[in-house]
């Protein structure tokens, strides 16, 4: 009997219906409620993976190595429920599943088409995903009137008849815009994209309504009258300086209350305590850090969106005000390092192909020879182990195979061109699509029992996601043990180097996972921690800018 609530968006994209959803859904499971998330995305891609960050943002990856949209990270956040490939379904997958099932006969010779087989199908994908939670929320991306969503609005229509409307919540996200010059709210974008809406036979029941201002009680009851929608049941959603206090916001105006009502949950009131700790604990910092991200993305900070949120995870638990500051690695390569002094600390994100490379290298050699905090992940670590390789172990011209396929030492290389007997590592690399390639999702790391990496975590054997294809080549692992660097993380079976660090160095790690998918506000990560406690003693605790 899991109950289903749809979000839509209209007026325009990028309103944050993914964010409502997930502060939604952190009110309902604080009310003691099995609550999980699905992202319905319109693309035709099969999934992100092979998407330019420029185009669509991060890759959020998924603990059974799922390549999703980035809103899945925003669920994991939120929820204590854990993501899967079954929480994320594009147009893309939806149809490639359908072709599959044609071209093996399942459809017995009929012809195939969007209604009944694409809906069907994206019905029994939402029912799959929902397993069996209590309450299961799908957010659809795009907006209303998209002719890449049609399909997918058509099976969610088909949804409530079906199941009845006593299993089934619309909430319509939308825009009220603050027209300055006029000096009030318009109310028209709203009452026009919910006529749209129910033009395809969808009449919500709930409205939340984006502004920077607070609706206020006539334009609330314009929008009640001209929508059909329960005047109770328009919720003002105001602009926050912190994504976190949308909980509370949506619990103080009874978001949480209507849906129960609505669906006949007898539940315990909401308790938003460790919520507000959060918000606390973002209000009140007692030190300031300035930390350095040097990537290639940084015009698009959605790019790494789940390593900011860390950062800011990591600033709640040790009280400090984390500024970041966003650096190309092709400014470094043109102007040099100096951007870099007086940072805090540097962080040196994953990425893929050569631009902007020698320019983290720089990065790297820099954190290292100035005592600077560094932490390194995955490209990040890969281009330390480059710089570590070239300056201190003397091997000239080192590199990634990546990078320069004719390097004397590919100190970086695929797992083929190292290592001979690589099982099934080797025959997945070899034999699959480009989408295909990497290693992927939640795998165990075993720790060096007195590194600090081992001191952060505080256990021997940790779970981290994965999302590379390049792995550092053991070939080397001696020699450069031999010049300094320690490898304090490998693989269970002892056949990939997972984590680096520099032993006379104050705070260098680089690690080959990516340990900003696991981090959460109500939890931080013991990694970022550890590096924004680095970066607050490298500073001398700063003071709070104003």
């Amino acid at each position: 009997m899991t109950r289903f609530i749809f979000i839509t968006g209209g007026v325009v994209s990028s309103l944050g219906k993914g964010i409502a959803a997930a502060s939604l859904a952190a009110v309902l499971e604080s009310r003691k409620i099995k609550v999980t998330l699905l992202k319905l995305d319109p693309y035709i891609n099969v999934d992100p993976g092979t998407m330019s960050p420029f185009q669509h943002g991060e890759v959020y990856v998924t603990d059974d190595g799922a390549e999703t949209d980035l809103d899945l990270g925003h669920y994991e956040r939120f929820v204590r429920t854990t993501m899967s490939q079954a929480n994320n379904y594009t147009t893309g997958r939806i149809y490639a599943n359908v072709i599959n099932k044609e071209r093996r006969g399942d459809y017995l010779g009929a012809t195939v088409q969007v209604i009944p087989h694409i809906t069907d199908e994206i019905k029994r994908s939402i029912i799959a995903g929902a397993g069996d939670a209590d309450v299961a929320m799908i957010e659809i991306g795009g907006t209303v009137g998209d002719i890449e969503s049609l399909p997918f609005l058509e099976a969610l229509r088909q949804m409530a008849s079906e199941l009845g409307r006593e299993r089934v919540l619309f909430i319509h996200l939308t825009l009220v815009p603050y027209i300055a010059t006029a000096g009030e709210l318009k109310t028209k974008p709203t009452q026009h994209s919910v006529k749209e809406l129910r033009s395809i036979g969808i009449q919500p029941d709930i409205l939340l309504c984006r502004s920077t201002h607070p609706l206020p009680e006539n334009e609330r009851r314009k929008i009640a009258l001209f929508t059909n929608v329960d005047e109770w049941a328009v919720i003002s959603l105001v602009d926050a300086d912190s994504i976190y206090r949308i909980p509370e916001q949506l619990q103080q105006q009874g978001l949480d209350r209507l849906v129960c009502d609505k669906f006949r949950l007898n539940t315990p009131p909401a308790d938003l305590s460790a919520w507000t700790k959060v918000v606390t604990a973002l209000d009140n910092p007692v030190a300031c850090v300035n930390v350095a991200m040097v990537g290639k993305y940084v015009d698009l900070t959605d790019a790494y969106k789940s390593l900011s949120e860390a950062l800011k995870h990591a600033g709640i638990h040790t009280h400090t005000q984390v500024e970041i500051t966003y650096i190309d690695s092709e400014e470094i390569e043109a102007q040099g390092t100096e951007c870099l002094r007086g940072m805090s600390a540097i962080l040196v994100p994953g990425g893929f192909g050569l631009r902007g490379i020698e320019g983290k290298i720089k990065t790297a050699q820099f954190a290292r020879e100035n005592g600077i905090p560094y932490l390194g992940i995955c490209l990040g670590m890969q281009v330390a182990v480059i710089e570590f390789a070239r300056h201190v172990a003397g091997l000239t011209n080192a590199n990634s195979s990546e990078f320069d396929q004719h390097t004397p030492h590919p100190v970086i290389a695929l797992i083929t061109e190292w290592l001979n007997d690589a099982g099934e590592i080797e025959r997945r690399t070899e034999n699959s699509h480009k989408g295909g390639t990497m290693r992927l999702g939640g795998q165990d790391c075993q720790l060096s029992e007195h590194s600090l990496i081992r001191r952060l975590y505080g256990k021997n054997v940790i779970r981290e996601r994965h999302r590379h294809r390049y792995e550092f080549n053991n070939h080397y692992k001696d020699l450069l043990e031999k010049a300094g660097l320690a490898f304090v993380g490998m693989s269970t079976d002892e056949r990939l180097v997972e984590v680096i660090e520099n032993p006379n160095h104050p705070w260098f790690v680089g690690c080959q996972f990516h340990p900003e998918f696991t981090s959460t506000p109500r939890d931080g990560h013991p990694l970022f921690t550890g590096f924004i406690n680095a970066a607050r003693q490298h500073a001398s605790f700063a003071p709070i800018k104003s």
